[in-house]
């Protein structure tokens, strides 16, 4: 549906004759839904629009006003199933009795709108610290370098962290030994305090205790009243087999103790693999380079090639292996992470041309030169024969 704006005037006018008896206007028209609409469209309506026509956003605009006034209206009545089934059959006429439909007013379920409003936005519910006042922990993270034959095989590793512990003093509660804390008088407890503004009422955060719902009169000496303090912590982190850079391993309730009691963080271990000397990863497969002579390449040959469990593997070189080309060695890569699966190992080989020749050695190049054939070198020979074609086209033999 769409939906008109009207200037001041207009709006004030349209208010007046609602309290006068108009007829109220339909609350599916209102969310800008279709009757069919389910519960989840309905609150994603209401959100979209008590952000838009909310009045902290447009102050001194009476427009506003009325329309989020409206609109919270609307969706109490459509997100109950009850309410929503009475209206859908009598319309406005079910709640014409002192129900949540009244003009001018909400019933008992404003706040419940209101809250709905809160949590999309802020993705808080009304809970918050509450009575307790005990907060969770911060999460921690750790960088940690280990190398390929590590992530190939996994290992237990010795970490040590500095971070926030519970104190031993006060047993986390922040209050000195033999007092502890007790209900913040602003807010008696609750954490939170309520303002009333117009129509609706909002509720913040309690000055008085910062939303703990308590306050200490006696801190604790050893950690000023947060109810932590700060030591070195070793753990031990078991590194599966298979991981890869990058790879987060999740610690839970290894973080920052929380203030005042509350639950630990968590302690994340970001993991990056060092540089190996002979191979490189990719994925689960491991590839390496290895040069071999021109006479291996020529005439075929063999040669053993470590692999990253710490043995050797034979690599067969047919007769006439070309410089590029590799060979797969199966199940020779790294273990596929929680899986009895694993990579394999592919070798390059690159065939390695003679330097530092001596007399002898460049006799016997040439001589094998001259006696060399089209057949001896086919690459070479279809490619040059290629170029002298193309520049006879071109005139420029």
């Amino acid at each position: 549906m769409n939906d008109h704006v009207r200037s001041g005037d207009d709006a004030t006018a349209d208010i007046t004759g609602r309290d006068a008896g108009m007829a109220k206007r339909c609350y599916y028209e209102i969310l800008e839904v279709e009757r069919t609409a389910s519960d989840g469209e309905l609150k994603s309506a209401y959100r979209k629009l008590a952000m838009k026509w909310h009045p902290d956003r447009n102050p001194g605009d009476t427009t506003s006003e009325h329309r989020f006034k409206e609109i919270s209206e609307a969706y109490d009545v459509l997100k109950d199933g009850d309410k929503r089934a009475a209206y859908d059959r009598f319309g406005h006429a079910a709640f014409e009795h002192g129900g949540p439909g009244t003009p001018g007013g909400f019933g008992n379920d404003f706040g419940s709108a209101f809250s709905d409003l809160f949590e999309g936005i802020f993705g808080m519910g009304g809970g918050g610290r509450g009575r307790t006042g005990r907060e969770r922990g911060a999460d921690l993270r750790y960088n940690m370098e280990i190398s390929l034959e590590e992530a190939y095989s996994g290992k237990t590793a010795q970490v040590r962290i500095p971070t926030s512990v519970t104190c031993e003093s006060c047993s986390g509660s922040g209050a000195k030994t033999g007092t502890r804390p007790k209900a913040c008088p602003t807010c008696g407890g609750q954490g939170r305090v309520r303002h009333a503004q117009g129509f609706f009422t909002l509720e913040r955060t309690c000055p008085g205790c910062q939303g703990r719902g308590q306050v200490i009169d006696s801190p604790c000496p050893s950690c000023s009243g947060s109810g932590r303090v700060t030591r070195e912590r070793a753990l031990s982190v078991n590194i599966p087999a298979g991981v890869e850079d990058g790879t987060r391993i999740r610690l839970a309730s290894e973080g920052e103790a929380g203030v005042r009691g509350g639950p630990a963080g968590d302690l994340y271990i970001f993991l990056s693999l060092g540089s190996h000397q002979f191979f490189q990863r990719e994925g689960a497969d491991l590839h390496c380079r290895v040069p071999i002579s021109m006479v291996t390449a020529a005439l075929g040959g063999e040669f053993e090639v470590p692999t990253i469990d710490g043995n050797n593997s034979r690599v067969k070189v047919p007769e006439g292996t070309q410089s590029g080309r590799r060979f797969r060695l199966q199940s020779k890569g790294m273990p596929v992470l929680r899986s009895k699966q694993t990579g394999d190992m592919y070798v390059q080989v690159l065939v390695e041309t003679p330097q530092k020749l001596t007399k002898r050695q460049r006799e016997l190049l040439n001589e094998f030169e001259r006696l060399s054939s089209k057949d001896t070198h086919p690459e070479s020979a279809g490619f040059f024969g290629k170029v002298k074609e193309f520049l006879g086209r071109t005139g420029s033999a």
